[in-house]
């Protein structure tokens, strides 16, 4: 009989184990409630977020593809009131069964008002755990289609390239030498996730620049420049990496040297240039366009 009592204790207490981790928490309602606070300070400290390893992600589509391309979820956010019930009910989809994976903390309207970054938001944040991504992780096709962006700075620029990334599409985004953060909020509102879509690695310059030349990859500098080739009559059928700079320095004369060779988008106005993102746009597409729209 001890026997019979003893693996009943142990099924009751799996059992309420299992309750335990299953029970909804209570809703947070509070401004001042520690975790919102922490999430605060995580939206503005870059470096705190990169100390620990985590990324904060807003959006229900941008979430469920960060998930999908394998990132791990640690703790969720939910304002049922702005998520709907179809959403609420898909995100809390694997409680049925299972204990949740991660952890799920619900939020009043007025304190997911506080967590949001954007207009409009649909009641969903996450932190996630941000995968380590290095150059050698890259798993290119034989011929690839890469932008490079030097030293970039604006999240709103970065996340409109990553955008078109996705939408082209190229094989990788590398970005050497950033000066924001790769996973900046607004990087990955601007995006609309394509942060997570399309495979990106930030490293200096240089190792980037070697890397391309050791795949056979051949790299076309976007300059102003005497000796730049109008980009419709550029050769981007092969392995190709168009290397973009900052909108106000442009790419330092280094890495203009070092690339194959530097093509121009004629402007027939007054500017000279078009943004980044834009500029970005139009060479990927050429090149898009030239490989008969074959990824």
């Amino acid at each position: 009989m001890t026997g019979v009592f003893s693996r009943a204790n142990t099924l009751l207490t799996f059992a309420a184990m299992y309750a335990a981790r299953s029970a909804q928490p209570d809703r947070i309602t509070s401004l001042q409630n520690p975790r919102i606070k922490e999430v605060l300070r995580l939206q503005e400290k870059a470096a705190e977020r990169r100390r620990q390893g985590i990324t904060l992600v807003e959006g229900y589509r941008e979430l469920t593809n960060a998930r999908q391309a394998g990132w791990a979820l640690v703790t969720l956010f939910v304002c049922a009131e702005l998520a709907g019930e179809e959403i609420t009910k898909q995100l809390l989809e694997p409680t049925r069964l299972v204990p949740r994976p991660y952890e799920y903390l619900p939020v009043s309207t007025a304190v997911f008002a506080k967590l949001a970054v954007r207009e409009r938001s649909d009641g969903v944040l996450a932190i996630l755990r941000t995968p380590r991504r290095t150059l050698a992780d890259l798993a290119l096709p034989p011929n690839p289609l890469v932008l490079v962006l030097e030293a970039v700075e604006k999240p709103g620029n970065l996340g409109a390239i990553l955008r078109t990334a996705d939408a082209a599409p190229a094989h990788a985004v590398l970005v050497g030498d950033p000066r924001t953060d790769l996973y900046n909020p607004n990087v990955i509102r601007a995006s609309l996730g394509g942060i997570f879509t399309v495979p990106t690695v930030a490293a200096p310059m240089p190792e980037v620049l070697a890397f391309l030349k050791e795949k056979g990859i051949r790299t076309f500098a976007a300059a102003l420049a005497d000796n730049a080739k109008d980009y419709t009559a550029t050769n981007f059928s092969g392995p190709t990496a168009l290397v973009l700079g900052t909108e106000a320095d442009g790419l330092t004369a280094a890495t203009r040297e070092a690339c194959d060779e530097t093509v121009i988008i004629p402007m027939r106005g007054v500017l000279d240039s078009l943004n980044v993102s834009v500029a970005a746009a139009v060479l990927t597409f050429e090149a898009v366009r030239q490989r008969g729209g074959r990824e």
